[in-house]
């Protein structure tokens, strides 16, 4: 029994001991000054378009404005990806595909999902962390029908990986990925041909795409992993100009936007050094989850610790556009038609590392709209 109670004891001390190195050595970081002003637009500029059960992913409005939206992974949505009709989630293409299939396919876990200037919308499955086949999904927006489909092999997307984020060329060709790789802290960007149906990783592990020491700051919480180490999220912004010369990306916990010519990214002559000196470091900026850019060329940052969205300018300052305590960690952008940008509020706060009663008394979760006085492309 004395033996017994020894090895109790001496678990509990290891247990303690590698509770206190977590703490100590993982659970700092800095705290990013507010980098926010006085926002231009007033608070009353934002529309609600659906307030939700679960928390919101990203959206993509088509040209039309059909308005399609992803439930939060995180939130363990019953459902996976739906469009909003008279403002209610209704399943999208239909309830079938919100569940696992041995013979068709389905949505597993999609954060991201974008409507390309072809009237497609492409969804994102990141597959839980590459435990599952990690793919692409595009649906003909006319039909509602799949009409490209491609499964990521294990070198581009393995155990551990995340596709978190997508671009698409203007001319439907080429699409960019944010892999985030939050677990094994692998990232990269992805970039994938729909038209010889390839795919490469560049950019692996490049200071560009890695997270830096920062503790996200959240409205009441700083968030991390069950009190103990710091969230530190690689990249995951990402987003091309309008006229898909220059991809735009950065890391969540990262104080610097970076943006590289998609030339470069598609240049088989150039191996991945050459590739990480063709990156430039193009602006500072707060901590953001999602952005967006317009036709005026001003970059939009979705700043959840500051529960506001910001403009890169094209002169490379600062504008504080929207302020509002109803902006519950903003994430996905997306422009629709008559000038109006969506962005979703996913509350990540209020659903990671908690308990589903504690995500569920923070319902419902919202999408809004707003116009930022400046032209965007429907979709992205």
């Amino acid at each position: 029994m004395r033996t017994l109670i020894r090895g109790l004891a001496a678990l509990v001390f290891l247990l303690l001991a590698l509770v206190v190195f977590v703490r100590l050595y993982l659970g700092t970081g800095e705290r990013l000054a507010d980098r926010t002003g006085s926002p231009r637009l007033g608070a009353g500029i934002l529309e609600t378009v659906a307030d939700l059960e679960y928390p919101p992913g990203n959206v993509a409005v088509s040209a039309s404005g059909r308005v399609f939206v992803t439930l939060h992974p995180d939130g363990k949505p019953p459902i996976k990806v739906v469009e909003i009709v008279d403002g209610k989630p209704v399943s999208y293409p239909n309830e079938e595909f919100q569940r696992r299939s041995d013979t068709d396919a389905f949505f597993d876990t999609v954060l991201s999902l974008r409507v390309d200037r072809q009237n497609r919308l492409w969804t994102l499955d990141f597959a839980d962390f590459g435990r599952g086949t990690p793919r692409l999904l595009a649906f003909d927006l006319d039909t509602d029908e799949v009409v490209h489909e491609y499964e990521f092999p294990r070198d581009v997307a393995g155990l551990g990986s995340m596709l978190n984020d997508l671009q698409v060329s203007p001319d439907g060709r080429t699409i960019y990925i944010a892999e985030t790789s939050p677990l094994v802290h692998h990232p990269a960007i992805i970039v994938y041909d729909t038209t010889t149906f390839s795919s490469r990783r560049v950019l692996d592990r490049h200071a560009s795409v890695l997270p830096e020491n920062y503790i996200i700051q959240a409205p009441g919480r700083d968030m991390r992993i069950y009190g103990l180490a710091v969230m530190r999220i690689g990249v995951d912004s990402i987003a091309l100009d309008r006229s898909g010369e220059w991809l735009y990306y950065g890391p969540v916990t990262g104080d610097r936007m970076y943006r590289i010519r998609t030339a470069d990214l598609g240049d088989p002559a150039l191996d991945d050094a050459a590739i990480g000196a063709k990156v430039e470091d193009y602006a500072a900026k707060t901590l953001s989850d999602g952005i967006t850019t317009d036709l005026a060329g001003n970059v939009y940052l979705s700043d959840m610790e500051n529960s506001a969205v910001v403009l890169l300018k094209p002169d490379r300052t600062m504008e504080t556009l929207v302020k509002d305590p109803r902006l519950r960690w903003p994430d996905g952008f997306s422009f629709g038609p008559d000038d109006w940008l969506y962005v979703t509020c996913c509350s990540l706060h209020h659903v990671l590392f908690v308990s589903q009663d504690v995500m569920r008394a923070h319902a419902p979760y919202q999408v809004y709209r707003f116009k930022p006085g400046a032209k965007g492309i429907p979709g992205h």
